[in-house]
């Protein structure tokens, strides 16, 4: 493909991608009026954002593994189809369930855009270009997880209402179905017995979704020590020890356990959970920091966003151009892990009254951070795969990522829940106010509603819960950093996908020669003088043993 055919169809596939993010992050800076609207507590406002994340996690290796078995341009555009009319009927909610409900069947849309967007890209760009066009996927879907609560703070703030987050995307939507339509052309791969393993997909559902629900009501419904805790935790882990052992007997597993016998994909995967907490976690409490423990409008919280999209969209574009022009990955990889940790723990010194120049900066940091780190995880393991598994091992680490912000989202959310009842009884205490009196039924307040010495309460209840939880992130950021430093920088490729895939089957190729350079490009040979494409197939063979 020509560099123009190259970025019409990765058009089409970013702004599927762009659709899938902006449906589920828009609503962050509005949810804490959504919830407050619709009578919900705590616990709701973390449902909103787990039961999306929970479908997601489950869903992203099944729509990976089915990337690997039929046509990826109709799995993308179903994918599309699903995510954008579960969040037009989300719009539709008049209680937290129907919300939450609707969420779910979001993130199983959100699950295949999520796999199939880098598969996608893969099968049309080279590893060593794939670095740049990495850098574009990086900034359109920090555009759309950053910038989507602007989009939504406004939209609530005006004549529309909250609703619109939900409506928002279908224009988007039907554009990104006709532009893959019309410029992502695929061709035809080999013929081959398609077996679903359904019963490794049921087990490993249940198992991840009874460690979530596990985590959301420890603490709350029940002690963190109970007979509930060994009920549903030993249960979820008997439960995905027979998916593991379902899915060594599978011909066809969902996730195929031999990958596990990569080293990059294995660091990787523990590089993304913490890439997944971070990302997810900071979109979901940023905005009620905002809001709570600084009395902003959802607009606004929306703007004081920003220095994180800027963080996120230009170390990812920047850092992409210079990994495609050299070659060379890693040290960003480490730079963003440092980053990363350095931001979070940043975080976890601001308070309900910091100066917002600080918060911006630390935002800016964090952002920085994810953007140097997140696709080039994918981008190190794909270069290590064999290509007729890029779909099943590019949706593990996008699985892992997202399990990651689902059971960090989950577990902080809970502790944010008790940590902030906690410290506004103490408040309460201190201002001669009897905390039982003001307990309610443990709804969001409304600071709108309330006297000013009580606001200052809960606004410092907030302020300090939520710098808690960045606290919290902090050592799982610092094990995403011995993950990075322990990987092995392998030589990229120059054959995309789609060019190795027709090698498998035998069908022709037009490509260069191996070894020389694509047009108007040098030859790029490795240490020991061979061509880069040479070395790079060797050590790709050394990395799979």
């Amino acid at each position: 493909m020509s560099h123009r055919q190259v970025l019409e169809a990765l058009s089409g596939i970013l702004l599927g991608m762009f659709v899938s993010i902006l449906a589920t992050s828009v609503v962050s800076s509005s949810l804490p009026r959504i919830i407050t609207d619709l009578h919900g507590k705590q616990s709701a406002f973390t449902w909103v954002v787990t039961a999306t994340l929970l479908t997601t996690t489950i869903s992203t290796p099944i729509w990976g593994k089915l990337a690997d078995l039929v046509n990826r341009k109709l799995l993308i555009q179903l994918a599309l189809t699903i995510s954008v009319i579960s969040a037009a009927l989300a719009g539709f909610s008049h209680n937290t369930e129907m919300l939450i409900t609707m969420r779910a069947f979001q993130g199983i849309g959100a699950g295949g855009l999520t796999a199939l967007g880098t598969v996608l890209i893969a099968d049309i760009i080279s590893p060593r270009e794939r670095g740049r066009y990495m850098g574009y996927m990086g900034a359109v879907m920090g555009v759309a997880m950053v910038g989507g609560p602007l989009l939504g703070g406004v939209l609530t703030d005006s004549a529309l209402g909250w609703r619109w987050n939900f409506f928002v995307g279908l224009p988007f939507a039907v554009a990104a179905i006709v532009v893959l339509q019309r410029t992502l052309h695929l061709p035809r791969a080999a013929k081959r017995d398609v077996k679903i393993d359904y019963l490794g997909a049921t087990l490993i559902s249940v198992g991840i979704a009874g460690l979530l629900l596990w985590v959301t009501f420890a603490g709350d419904k029940f002690d963190w020590m109970s007979w509930q805790t060994v009920a549903m935790v030993g249960g979820s882990l008997v439960v995905l020890a027979l998916a593991v052992l379902a899915e060594a007997k599978a011909s066809d597993p969902i996730i195929p356990l031999h990958l596990f016998r990569n080293r990059t994909l294995v660091l990787a995967v523990i590089g993304s959970v913490a890439v997944g907490i971070a990302m997810f976690g900071t979109s979901v409490f940023i905005g009620q920091y905002m809001q709570l423990a600084r009395g902003k409008t959802p607009t606004q919280s929306g703007l004081l966003t920003i220095p994180m999209v800027v963080g996120l969209m230009g170390s990812s574009m920047i850092v992409g151009r210079i990994i495609a022009r050299t070659g060379r990955y890693k040290k960003f990889m480490v730079a963003g892990a440092v980053l990363l940790t350095a931001g979070l723990g940043l975080m976890g010194t601001i308070h309900y009254d910091t100066n917002f120049v600080l918060v911006a900066l630390y935002m800016l940091i964090l952002g920085a951070g994810v953007g140097m780190l997140m696709q080039n995880l994918v981008l190190a393991v794909q270069n290590t795969l064999d290509v007729r598994e890029i779909g099943s091992g590019t949706a593990s680490v996008a699985f892992f990522r997202t399990l990651g912000g689902a059971i960090g989202v989950s577990a902080l959310g809970a502790v944010l829940s008790t940590h902030v009842t906690d410290l506004m009884a103490k408040g309460l205490a201190r201002i001669g106010i009897d905390p039982s009196a003001m307990a309610g039924d443990g709804s969001l307040p409304d600071l709108r509603t309330l006297p000013a010495p009580v606001r200052t309460v809960v606004e410092q209840a907030f302020g300090d819960s939520i710098a808690d939880l960045f606290l919290i992130a902090t050592p799982i950021a610092l094990i995403s950093l011995v993950a990075v430093l322990l990987l092995k920088e392998v030589p990229l490729g120059n054959r995309s996908g789609i060019q190795q895939r027709l090698e498998v089957d035998g069908q022709p190729v037009d490509e260069q020669v191996p070894g020389q350079p694509l047009v108007g490009e040098p030859v790029v040979v490795s240490q020991d003088g061979r061509p880069v494409d040479e070395a790079a197939d060797d050590a790709r063979q050394d990395a799979r043993v």
